[in-house]
């Protein structure tokens, strides 16, 4: 085997030991064997010799902190001075750190504030903080918690596995990745762990569509992430159904396969389905897969802007991964991702500036910028959604314009609709998860799209509503939002609960808002 094909045949091993059924420790703890090896225990029993003790602090409004009884008196005046030297008063973020402290029983000490109103969001950055921290050489990590819920003890912890992530296999000589055990000294040990293990579905789906993100393009062609993909759910009660290029084409999915007809890796389309609702229609979740993207014969000519186009696969990767996060939890909610898969390259077989390719609902559409491939994806994707699953809902997500980081940045993903109660529960899901979203608005831009030759084109401007009104036209009159995630899928450099390179933006996202609509619905 070549080289590439072994990388390859790696990814799938990996994906394939992700696969489990959520009902031991030893289970869940296989689950991430191959991405950290950090582990949580959660019952409250005293350690000596400790390599980290982090003591968790509520804010105060006098300054007065409250430390355990059980501790050296001694140690404890040592450290209510260092506390109010650095004016310490438990505000989140704040954080003190003592050295060799006399009759104690952990080398170093670390007191952290968390504020007085610990959202979810900020108990995952609180843990991705403490692992940003502690490194290869720690052994042993305690955390008093005793001010913490259950559930934050179990987002604290969740936050840690996500952030403690590595995607290293192309290095020759990888890094050793932190192999510590935290020892989290809550209220009630058995509660705490039931509620961390309800993360563990959702961190896998985090961790398969980081790698898919990452894999680069000579690997991760449409086939290889299909097959990726299906490996990830094959202990997952879901259905995953793989349509070849061929199929595609049996489909009508003209503007789907037109993308993929200069690369020799041609476009697939992949349906992963659970069923936990019983005979209700789905909601339906539809991602961009393009799996690298050259920009065709309008080619990418900046380096900085082509050398990360590995990640235009995020929005596919998200939908899986939302998919993945549900079924592992048994949740009673009908919900498939749809990934449409392609490989955006040049040749002399490739789509052309000008040409007309015709989607599955019969639309002509004139590619006008060959570069604005993603929504001819997606719009054979919502077809797909719409009239082969009947999905009662679609939410689509892309890395699609870059007008939309010019309007929002990164911190927050754009979002479009008519339909209140969509808008509603994705601001919900953003606010929970700490993945924010934005409104844009999708009118008045009559005329955008128009075309003189065909019946839509590609482009318009403003980019993102073009880009927002293209994919309705394929949503026709089914309850649809649209997530333009442009600049949100890739971390440059570490930061929160992601470590650097493709962060699985979407997948908790999406999960979330996946529960908050059903409920909402019912």
């Amino acid at each position: 085997m070549t080289m590439k094909k072994n990388l390859v045949a790696l990814m799938l091993s990996t994906a394939l030991m992700g696969g489990y059924a959520l009902s031991s420790e030893a289970q869940a703890q296989a689950l991430f064997s191959d991405y950290v090896k950090t582990q949580h225990k959660f019952e409250h029993k005293h350690m000596d010799d400790v390599d980290v003790l982090v003591l968790l602090a509520s804010e105060s409004a006098d300054g007065t902190i409250e430390l355990p009884q059980m501790w050296d008196e001694q140690a404890r005046s040592i450290i209510q001075q260092a506390l109010k030297l650095e004016d310490f008063t438990g505000k989140q973020g704040q954080q003190v750190e003592l050295l060799a402290l006399p009759n104690f029983y952990a080398k170093r000490l670390w007191v952290v504030g968390i504020g007085d109103d610990l959202q979810r969001a900020d108990a995952e950055k609180l843990g991705a903080g403490l692992a940003s921290q502690l490194d290869e050489k720690t052994g042993s990590v305690v955390v008093h918690a005793k001010g913490l819920s259950d559930a934050q003890i179990a987002a604290a912890a969740h936050g840690m596995d996500l952030r403690n992530y590595r995607f290293d296999k192309y290095k020759s000589e990888p890094a050793e990745r932190p192999d510590y055990t935290v020892h989290w000294h809550g209220n009630n040990g058995d509660a705490a762990a039931e509620a961390y293990q309800a993360t563990q579905p959702l961190a896998h789906g985090v961790f398969v569509a980081r790698d898919i993100i990452n894999l680069p393009g000579s690997d991760g062609y449409p086939q290889a992430i299909a097959e990726l993909a299906q490996t990830a759910v094959s202990n997952y009660d879901v259905k995953a159904t793989v349509y070849t290029p061929e199929q595609v084409q049996e489909l009508g999915m003209g503007s789907l396969y037109g993308v993929s007809a200069g690369s020799q890796h041609k476009s697939h389309l992949l349906v992963v389905e659970y069923q936990g609702g019983g005979d209700e229609a789905p909601i339906a979740l539809v991602g961009k897969g393009n799996t690298f993207d050259t920009g065709g014969y309008n080619l990418k000519t900046s380096g900085s802007s082509i050398v990360r186009m590995q990640t235009d696969k995020a929005g596919a990767a998200a939908t899986l991964g939302a998919v993945m996060a549900l079924a592992g939890k048994d949740a009673a909610i009908n919900v498939a991702a749809v990934l449409p898969l392609s490989h955006n390259l040049i040749s002399g077989s490739a789509t052309l500036p000008g040409d007309v390719l015709v989607a599955a609902d019969g639309t002509r559409i004139e590619v006008v910028n060959t570069d604005a491939e993603g929504r001819l994806i997606l719009a054979d994707g919502i077809w797909y959604a719409r009239d082969r699953l009947k999905a009662r809902a679609i939410a689509d997500i892309a890395t699609l314009t870059g007008s939309k980081v010019g309007a929002l940045g990164t911190d927050y993903a754009a979002v479009f609709s008519e339909h209140d109660e969509l808008l509603a529960a994705m601001k919900t899901a953003g606010d929970e998860t700490g993945e924010l979203v934005w409104q844009l608005p999708l009118g008045p831009y009559d005329g955008i799209i128009d075309s003189w030759l065909a019946d839509v084109q590609n482009v318009g401007s403003p980019g993102a509503q073009a880009g927002a009104r293209f994919l309705q036209h394929f949503a026709k009159d089914t309850p649809w939002i649209h997530i333009d995630m442009a600049g949100n899928a890739y971390s440059t450099s570490a930061k929160g609960i992601h470590p650097a390179g493709g962060n699985g933006y979407g997948v908790r996202l999406l999960a979330e808002w996946v529960e908050n609509y059903n409920a909402a619905a019912e």
